[in-house]
């Protein structure tokens, strides 16, 4: 293909640039400086541009970065820990375990000026189907603001929690996007015993930050075997300094053996070496049939696996519209040849009009990665768009008690707490997204099949809720989680859940996996009622007779008529837990901020949420986190009020609070 990963990445900057106000003069009180909106971090490797940086950029050296004088850690430090995923068998029977993964390289949003911990809008690429991705790449870089990119913590934090890693972005760009030749230089500069002081930042900013290793794109032509060799020996070096850490190395296919930039589109003896250095690498789109299938058996030759080479798939501009050679990939009928690389998916979000709203970017969203017909058990073989769930095994998570969901996406148009609206504002922070189900959605009736989308309308907890509605005229069961859950006879299952009209709903709880690939599951039928319409209520089950594994679990919904039916959470558990409180809540305000930190709570925590009790004794959300700080812009005092309240509580994995660490801000 004619063009390559460079394009800096503007796709989703107008939302959250539109809601980050311009950033005043740094003024001379130590206290409103503190309080500035912290951003995600971006560097040079050392040297800085000529000139002096446009609205809103820092200049920063990689070089100079020290964890402890980086002022806004706190703010952009991933907490969650990679969780360990199984895969359950698939949900039909062309998707396959062990063969192709996935890599998804997506801007979330510009490189400067992003915000560290989610904004007030909801109109943001909350990801959800982490079932399908092997790894997370942090795109972004542009000469003009800096070239190395840290992830924020809310995307580390939400791919953690669904098993997936995420790689930070090293961007040399070519010289037509104002690349730099001193800029490679700086990165595989040399010390006096000859070691790479950058592979060594690299690797110590991964770790501070809490994400898992590092893209490398070099892009800048003009360099000679010199530079090449050099490269060479600072990729060896940062997987080997990275890999005690856990960390991964990507070499997009660019430079070559000899310093020049020259896009292969396959594993050859010109980018060989990169890639027995690194851990994997992208090859760029364009990749044929026979480059693929020579690429593939080159890696073996180098007793590596072909699928550890991701071939560029390009939907930025086109999404499922874009033609793909996918036999060339992932045949239908023999192994797959290698593993694939989407670039830029976050088109299921940009190509929407400007009145989008999160059900309309969920629902391209789904269509992207299960396929036209929407339910991963029935794939649409005709389509001409392979969507991932149709080749490749979801995972999941939930192998652990206890486990709860509200079935949060990570941003919404209001923030819900026990069905109640406790704050009118959008938002987005993908650290707050819950584990969601990794197919989307298996349904089977003998009726008609209802549609199943997550709902911004209502909700019990966070921003979204699972509807299910239509007509189905027989019993309906959805498939929720994949799970690998322990059952004991203390075992409790609590669904929380409402209807517009009258449904009879059992808890689904299968035991065995499936017979073979796209068989249903072996449900046992546990009765949790029947609604009428009205309010939120939660069923609390027993699961008597039941033991061993849970290895799914759904709904049996039963409806003489239209179905319309929510459901807020999930929780199983073997007995309740509270979180203990936090502690020391302090506040620093700004010219349009205010900076929260405080001491975390003993235990394990799921995240931590920040109220603000008005005049009146109301409870407002302000925000929540995995950090132990977080950011608030726009406080202003309510009518006569001469001191604000706020409290911070620790939330649970069963979403019960702590109690609360109290702070005053007089005005």
């Amino acid at each position: 293909m004619h063009h390559h990963p460079t394009r800096r990445a503007v796709v989703l900057a107008g939302a959250a640039a539109a809601l980050t106000p311009t950033l005043p003069a740094i003024a001379s009180t130590t206290a409103t400086n503190e309080a500035l909106q912290p951003y995600a971090s971006y560097w040079y490797p050392d040297s800085l541009p000529a000139g002096s940086p446009g609205e809103g950029i820092t200049w920063r050296s990689l070089k100079s970065w020290r964890k402890a004088t980086d002022a806004d850690l706190a703010f952009n430090a991933a907490t969650v820990p990679l969780a360990r995923r199984f895969t359950p068998t698939p949900a039909n029977p062309t998707a396959r375990a062990g063969q192709a993964r996935i890599q998804s390289l997506v801007s979330f949003g510009p490189t400067a000026s992003n915000p560290s911990q989610g904004a007030p809008t909801a109109d943001y690429y909350a990801l959800t189907h982490w079932a399908y991705i092997d790894e997370l790449v942090f795109w972004g870089g542009s000469s003009g603001e800096g070239l190395i990119l840290a992830p924020n913590a809310p995307v580390v934090d939400a791919a953690h929690r669904h098993g997936v890693r995420v790689l930070g972005n090293v961007f040399l760009p070519p010289a037509a996007y104002g690349g730099q030749l001193q800029w490679t230089r700086d990165l595989v500069q040399k010390d006096a015993s000859d070691r790479y002081p950058l592979a060594a930042q690299l690797v110590a900013v991964a770790v501070a930050y809490g994400f898992d290793g590092w893209f490398i794109n070099a892009e800048t032509d003009g360099g000679n075997t010199a530079l090449a060799t050099d490269m060479l020996g600072f990729v060896k070096e940062l997987k080997v300094l990275g890999a005690a850490r856990g960390q991964r190395v990507t070499w997009y296919d660019s430079m070559t053996a000899n310093g020049s930039v020259s896009w292969q589109g396959a594993l050859n003896s010109q980018n060989q070496a990169f890639f027995q250095a690194a851990d994997t690498m992208f090859l760029d789109f364009r990749w044929t049939a026979a480059t693929l299938a020579s690429s593939g058996r080159k890696a073996e030759q180098l007793s590596r696996s072909r699928h550890e080479l991701w071939a560029g798939v390009d939907v930025e501009s086109n999404g499922w519209d874009t033609p793909v050679d996918w036999d060339a990939i992932i045949p239908a009928t023999k192994p797959h040849v290698a593993s694939y690389g989407f670039y830029r998916p976050e088109w299921t979000l940009g190509h929407l009009p400007g009145s989008r709203t999160p059900a309309d970017f969920h629902a391209a969203d789904d269509r992207f990665w299960t396929g036209p017909s929407l339910d991963p058990s029935r794939p649409d073989a005709g389509s001409a768009w392979r969507a991932p769930a149709v080749a490749v095994a979801d995972r999941s998570t939930v192998s652990a008690l206890p486990f709860a969901t509200t079935f949060n996406t990570g941003h919404g148009l209001r923030w819900y707490e026990a069905g109640k609206v406790t704050s009118p504002v959008e938002w987005n922070h993908l650290g707050l997204q819950d584990r969601l189900p990794s197919r989307r959605w298996v349904t089977r009736t003998s009726g008609q099949h209802p549609t199943v989308a997550f709902d911004f309308t209502d909700a019990w907890r966070g921003g979204s809720s699972v509807l299910v509605s239509g007509r189905p005229g027989a019993p309906v069961t959805l498939d929720l989680y994949a799970t690998c859950l322990p059952l004991s006879k203390r075992t409790v299952v609590e669904l929380t859940h409402r209807a517009d009209a009258d449904v009879t709903v059992e808890l689904a709880v299968a035991t065995d996996e499936p017979t073979k690939p796209g068989a249903p599951q072996s449900y046992r039928y546990i009765p949790a009622g029947t609604l009428k319409a009205g309010g939120w209520t939660t069923a609390r089950l027993r699961l008597a007779g039941l033991s061993g594994t849970a290895r799914a679990m759904g709904v049996r919904l039963t409806a003489p008529g239209a179905l319309t039916y929510r459901i807020g959470a999930l929780a199983v558990h073997d007995g309740p837990q509270v979180p203990g409180s936090p502690r020391e809540l302090k506040t620093v305000a700004g010219s349009d901020g205010m900076r929260f930190s405080w001491l975390g709570a003993p235990g394990s925590v799921r995240h931590y949420e920040l109220h603000r009790i008005l005049p009146d004794g109301t409870r407002r959300f302000l925000g929540g986190t995995c950090q132990r700080a977080y950011y608030v812009p726009g406080l202003a005092p309510e009518q006569g009020e001469k001191s604000a309240r706020f409290e911070v509580r620790a939330v649970g994995e069963l979403y019960a609070a702590s109690g609360p660490a109290s702070a005053a801000h007089t005005w």
